[in-house]
């Protein structure tokens, strides 16, 4: 054979059909490779994308929290700023009903101006020291006739009492105050003890 037969003959087509297939399974593979590399940079962007929207979320919730417990610190330390002062003027407070209880009846009916303007300004004195307490978020804890509640009241002794429903409270020793919801004081109580159960209590019984 040629050497021009050997270029044009059936093993020339083989060889071109060979080339052909090769050239296109290359062109294939770049086409694959190109397509990769255009999603890869897509799903690499919608990952960041919500790693970083989970990240935003995350920290607006902690601000949110943050804010709210700040907010909640300084309304209580407004509150309860006043706390320790209140209490030192709730026994100034004391000291001045002692000494207006110390005068007998008797003894304020049959005064004279002077000391009837002596009582009334101690009087005066005590109301407007409990005024400006009270202004300030301290309030007294009404006692007598209510339930005994050990988080506001403070059992003394205990008053044997048919008539009234065991363990309320019959009288205040000491008036007790509170300041927001803090108790600044329980008050000091004298409770019934030997008439009918209170409802709750009885309730509680029959559950039981």
């Amino acid at each position: 054979m040629t050497e021009e037969t050997n270029k044009n003959g059936p093993d020339a087509a083989a060889h071109e059909a060979e080339v052909s297939a090769t050239t296109e399974g290359q062109v294939a593979d770049e086409s694959e490779a190109s397509a990769e590399q255009l999603l890869d940079p897509v799903e690499a962007l919608q990952a960041e994308n919500a790693d970083l929207r989970d990240r935003f979320l995350r920290l607006a919730a902690e601000m949110d929290n943050l804010r709210r417990r700040t907010d909640r610190e300084i309304k209580d330390a407004k509150s309860y700023a006043v706390t320790g002062f209140a209490r030192d003027m709730l026994s100034v407070s004391d000291n001045l009903r002692r000494a207006i209880e110390t005068l007998p009846d008797e003894a304020r009916a049959a005064a004279d101006a002077t000391w009837t303007a002596l009582i009334e300004g101690v009087e005066m004195t005590e109301r407007g020291m409990l005024a400006t307490l009270e202004r300030h978020g301290v309030r007294k804890i009404e006692a007598e006739g209510q339930k005994f509640d050990p988080n506001f009241h403070q059992a003394m002794f205990e008053v044997p009492n048919p008539n009234v429903a065991n363990n309320t409270v019959v009288q205040v020793v000491q008036a007790g105050y509170a300041i927001g919801e803090r108790v600044l004081r329980p008050a000091m109580v004298g409770v019934a003890k030997g008439g009918p159960k209170t409802e709750t209590a009885a309730e509680d019984a029959t559950k039981a």
